[in-house]
Parts: C-alpha cells; structure tokens; sequence
C-alpha cells in the first residue's frame, strides 16, 4: 500500500467517525423519548392511530382514557409529561372534568401547569378550557390531578366528545 492509498484509507475512517457522532448528537437532541402528551376522544371506535402511537376509546360512561406514545416535538417537553386518563361529564357537579397523570422523569422536582380544551363535534358543543396549576410532582415520580370547568351547555354533556392538553409547563 503506497502513502497516498494510506492517506484515502484514513480519511474515510475519519469520515465515518464523524458520521457516527453527529447521529448521535441528533439522536439526543431531538429527544428520544416518547411522547405521553396528547388528547383523548370518545367516539364510538375501539382504536385509531394519532402521531404515531394508538388512542384507546370507552364510551361506557361518555368518557375516555388516552395515552399517545410515539414521534412529538421536543418543543414541549412538559406536554410530554402529561397523560390523559380520563375525560367525562360529571352530571352531579355538572362540570366537564379530566383526570391526568403528570410524570416527572427529569432530576429535579417541578411544579407543573396544565390547561384542557373539552370540544365536540356537535355544534352545540362550545369549547370550553380548564387550567389547573401547582400539580407538584417529585423528581423521578409520577402526580395525578383532575381539571374541572363548569358545563357551558344545557343538555347531558354527551356533545363533548374530546379533551386535550394544549398547554403544559413547568415551574
């Protein structure tokens, strides 16, 4: 092997080091963890896909549990944190109400603030937004709470179909 075969030989070791390393610099960077964030539905269908990961329906009591895994942004990545377990009409407080679980995977403890939006299909069905703040989860744990917004209509809540998180952070 002469000196410039040599020369070409390492050049391309080193190309393909420098490959290895950038996929790896963008696999960290765009965050390779799943997303648990997302929205829940009640249509009558047992599954269907949403961002890559499933979405599970019951409509035994007009409401739903949700958990969206898969691709997402690393933009948010408390909305990621976030899981919808259930959405529902609650006839004795009359209120539309979702109960979520927070996870906290990071190092430090953090406060989270969470907001829903209930729609409907129906046109009878006015958005309606819930928010709740200071859900305090420790580092490495997971926190429940429920979010609750007066019922904007006058009927039996079932024009509400869906809930999702359209806002998450952390304090």
């Amino acid at each position: 092997m002469n000196h410039f075969q040599r020369g070409t030989q390492q050049v391309k070791i080193r190309h393909a080091r420098a490959i290895a390393v950038f996929g790896i610099a963008v696999l960290a960077l765009t965050g390779a963890r799943g997303s648990h964030g997302g929205s829940c539905s009640g249509s009558s269908s047992g599954s269907s896909s949403s961002s890559g990961g499933s979405t599970h329906h019951s409509d035994d009591d007009n409401s739903s549990g949700s958990s969206v895994s898969g691709g997402g942004s690393s933009g948010n990545a408390a909305v990621r944190d976030v899981t919808i377990d259930k959405c529902a009409y609650d006839a004795a407080t009359k209120s539309l109400t979702a109960r979520i679980t927070v996870k906290n995977d990071g190092a430090l403890d953090y406060d989270y603030s969470v907001t829903m939006k209930f729609t409907g299909t129906a046109a009878t069905a006015v958005p309606a937004t819930a928010v709740k703040t200071g859900i305090a989860v420790a580092a490495g744990a997971s926190a429940s709470a429920e979010l609750s917004t007066p019922y904007p209509g006058t009927g039996d809540g079932s024009e509400y179909t869906e809930c999702e998180v359209t806002r998450a952070g952390r304090l």
